[in-house]
């Protein structure tokens, strides 16, 4: 009888309950779930800011639309990784990927299979960073291998990922040169494959893109031979959308481009950090991301669609389309800057002056070896002390001494970075070459990527060409007793 009694008190009460909370639950039910399939180059260092780092920092979900025309989606989020780009083409051509990343040979092909497929066409609206001269593809091989130029390589086993930016970078080697297809032996392999068989020596040389050629000599298996910096023309990492998804959703594009740029300011507002973080995601060592992602870093993080990017489209499509690699590309119809500029606006930033502008972020600071301030960025370098903090020095000579110097004080140095004087580009100090020169103070070094370049260098102001351990010796030792009583 009580159970009874209870059961028909609450009854009304459960009543009105279901009532009031229908006008909420109906909502819910009228809720449209938007997936967005989201491809992405994890491994692929320079396009951390426009993957890794935004899934991580949740920075999508903080600038997707929410209110207006918005209030009843729920996004979803589809992260997929892949190891280069011509998977995530083939993932937004099935419409299983709406936002994808790779590389400027990648990006055209991308566009390009767009447009032959009607109703899957991609757009590119924003560049996530970018080398004005195309450093970060190379060529690597053995570190015992007798090549030093990419001549060498004449009849060899050469491996490169087929479709890749670093594939582009080597038949405009090629073209530039005037080599035939018979020149070496061209084999299509991914990162993976490639770097085992270099390791391995099945193969005796393999191009790759970032961080690749950056990648396997810091893990002392390889030597670059040759950069992409050489070639003198721009590479770059992008973002394409599928055309239709951006019309549907243009606000979740701008969306997606303000998080990109918040990605980026997270990089540069603490570098080290950030190469740590990025380690831990992806497992690329943090000294390897630093190289390219921090200050005089060898990619510059900027999504803005500059006039010479463009242009190296242009370039890979003439490359490609002789070849018969590529299909017809309206590339007009492919770029649609309005995205990035209205994410520029949203943040009260001038788009138009940014396309104007190359600058990078660059080291600075006060020199604590040679007591000087850093005030010419592309002579400076760096010291990373194991387990500690990062050293600006002013001069490779300075870093060098630097080096001796930690060493007698028994701290471990991680790894050191200078600028190869000929192609300007930021390379790891214990793999680079040396001309040493007599100076006022004492001897003074001048780094190289290339020991062609080291070895010219050296020639011409009647210096000496050294390896890196003879650079500590020669330069470094002499200067930390020169520095030690500053």
């Amino acid at each position: 009888m009580m159970t009874s009694f209870i059961q028909a008190k609450l009854a009304p009460l459960a009543f009105a309950l279901a009532l009031a909370l229908l006008p909420g639950l109906a909502q819910a039910a009228d809720k449209q779930v938007v997936t967005i399939g989201i491809g992405t180059q994890n491994t692929t260092t320079n396009t951390a800011t426009g993957g890794i780092v935004i899934k991580e920092l949740k920075l999508l979900e903080k600038h997707l639309p929410k209110t207006g025309k918005y209030a009843n989606i729920e996004w979803k989020l589809d992260w997929q990784n892949f190891t280069s780009g011509p998977p995530v083409t083939n993932g937004m051509v099935a419409n299983k990927l709406q936002i994808g990343m790779m590389g400027d040979y990648p990006l055209l092909v991308n566009g390009a299979t767009g447009q032959s497929n009607k109703g899957n066409e991609t757009q590119l609206v924003a560049i996530i960073a970018y080398n004005a001269f195309g450093a970060g593809n190379g060529v690597v091989v053995h570190k015992d291998s007798p090549y030093y130029e990419l001549a060498d390589l004449k009849g060899k086993n050469v491996s490169v990922p087929f479709g890749s930016a670093a594939h582009g970078m080597m038949l405009q080697a090629m073209q530039e040169r005037g080599w035939k297809d018979d020149f070496w032996s061209l084999v299509s392999q991914s990162p993976e494959v490639g770097t085992t068989n270099l390791q391995e020596k099945k193969i005796d040389g393999h191009g790759d893109f970032v961080p690749f050629a950056e990648l396997l000599p810091y893990r002392g298996f390889a030597r670059k031979i040759f950069d992409g910096a050489q070639t003198k023309i721009p590479t770059f990492h992008g973002v394409v959308v599928r055309k239709d998804f951006a019309d549907k959703y243009p606000e979740a594009v701008v969306a997606y481009v303000k998080a990109l740029m918040e990605a980026n300011d997270w990089v540069r507002k603490d570098p080290k950090l950030a190469a740590t973080k990025i380690e831990e995601w992806t497992k690329i060592e943090k000294e390897v991301v630093y190289i390219f992602l921090g200050p005089g870093g060898i990619h510059t993080l900027d999504p803005s669609i500059k006039p010479r990017w463009l242009d190296t489209i242009k370039t890979a499509y003439g490359v490609l389309n002789k070849l018969g690699r590529v299909k017809e590309f309206d590339m007009n119809a492919w770029v649609n800057e309005s995205y990035v500029r209205q994410a520029f606006k949203e943040r009260g930033q001038d788009y138009d002056s940014q396309k104007q502008t190359l600058a990078n972020y660059d080291i600075a600071g006060r020199d604590p070896i040679c007591k000087t301030a850093v005030t010419r960025p592309k002579e400076a370098g760096e010291i990373w002390l194991a387990g500690g903090e990062i050293v600006p020095v002013s001069s490779p000579t300075c870093l060098l001494a630097g080096i001796r110097q930690y060493e007698s004080e028994k701290k471990k140095v991680a790894v050191a970075y200078v600028f190869d004087k000929e192609l300007g580009i930021k390379v790891f100090a214990d793999k680079a070459f040396y001309a040493i020169e007599s100076g006022p103070k004492g001897p003074v070094a001048a780094p190289f990527l290339l020991k062609k370049d080291a070895e010219a260098h050296a020639a011409k102001s009647g210096g000496k060409f050294v390896t890196y351990t003879d650079a500590l010796n020669l330069v470094g030792a002499k200067m930390a007793v020169a520095t030690a009583g500053r």
